[in-house]
């Protein structure tokens, strides 16, 4: 079969008519009959059943649905793949990262950019990290940030920046003395907010408190790391988050102390290893990286 012929299958298929299928393909009805026929007798027989204007599909149809299945799924990648090259006419820096990045480090790194680059449009997006893979191997982003390095083959994940695992409590939990002396899993005192168990630095907070032998009690289990940040601002509990997280809330209504021993967290520059970046792309990742150390260096996290 041919991809045109593979493409108006999959639509009859999910449609279970010629007018349907025309209209999803956008394309005449004629077309659509002409390329089935065309699929038939290249493969010797009949694909469906014609009942009414209805068709339904034979065993034999079943079976090559299935095994067609992911070609006409990489046949729609590599369709939205050239509409994003297309539409890149006008210079555009699309840049995805996790929740937590986008709200602690992009906002005044993307302020330091602007200042050089005023006329580049910049498209921002939050995914998780499998799905930025995703966006980055299809052309639908130009570079991306993450706190993992999915270690993909087709994606380059470059260390731009580097802090360690910090523990979050609300503003008077310790006294000064204690707020300089980094914090080990037996001395976590009071509400435990915990991290998904599915979220890679949930299990390494575990995994730190159990080498330890210190088994976490949490009541609370958030999905983001935002949500951490935020309950300890109100005074719900105490976290351990990633330094980024912690640098962005707010000073006076949180203490922060890095854990113990030490646990690095780097934030990772993630791009496809086939798509060079664009100048405009190269400078944000730079004020991105630089913005995210400054902030470290200052011992905000």
């Amino acid at each position: 079969m041919r991809l045109r012929h593979i493409e108006v299958f999959h639509a009859i298929m999910q449609v279970g008519t010629i007018s349907g299928a025309a209209q999803v393909l956008h394309i005449s009805q004629p077309a659509v009959t002409k390329v089935l026929q065309h699929a038939e007798l290249q493969l010797g027989m009949p694909l469906f059943e014609r009942v009414r204007g209805k068709l339904y599909p034979k065993p034999e149809a079943h079976r090559l649905f299935a095994e067609t299945e992911k070609l006409n799924r990489d046949l729609q990648g590599i369709r939205r793949l050239a509409a994003s090259l297309k539409g890149r006419a006008v210079e555009t820096v699309r840049l995805v990262s996790t929740p937590t990045l986008a709200i602690s480090v992009l906002p005044q790194a993307m302020t330091a950019w602007r200042r050089d680059f005023a006329q580049t449009r910049c498209e921002l997006a939050t995914y998780h990290t499998s799905e930025i893979v995703n966006a980055l191997r299809l052309g639908e982003a130009d570079l991306a940030l993450s706190l993992q390095d999915p270690r993909h083959p087709g994606i380059v994940a470059e260390p731009i920046a580097s802090g360690n695992l910090t523990v979050m409590a609300p503003a008077g939990t310790w006294s000064e003395a204690e707020c300089a002396q980094p914090i080990g899993a037996a001395d976590l005192s009071g509400e435990l907010i915990g991290l998904a168990d599915s979220d890679p630095l949930g299990e390494i907070v575990v995994a730190a408190c159990e080498a330890q032998g210190v088994q976490p009690v949490f009541r609370t289990v958030v999905q983001t790391y935002q949500i951490a940040r935020s309950l300890v601002e109100a005074g719900a509990g105490t976290a351990v988050v990633d330094p980024f997280t912690a640098a962005s809330a707010a000073s006076g209504k949180v203490q922060r102390r890095q854990w113990a021993p030490a646990i690095p967290v780097q934030l990772y520059l993630l791009t496809a290893n086939h798509a060079p970046l664009s100048h405009g792309a190269r400078e944000l990742a730079n004020c991105i990286g630089a913005t995210a150390r400054a902030c470290l260096d200052k011992g905000c996290a």
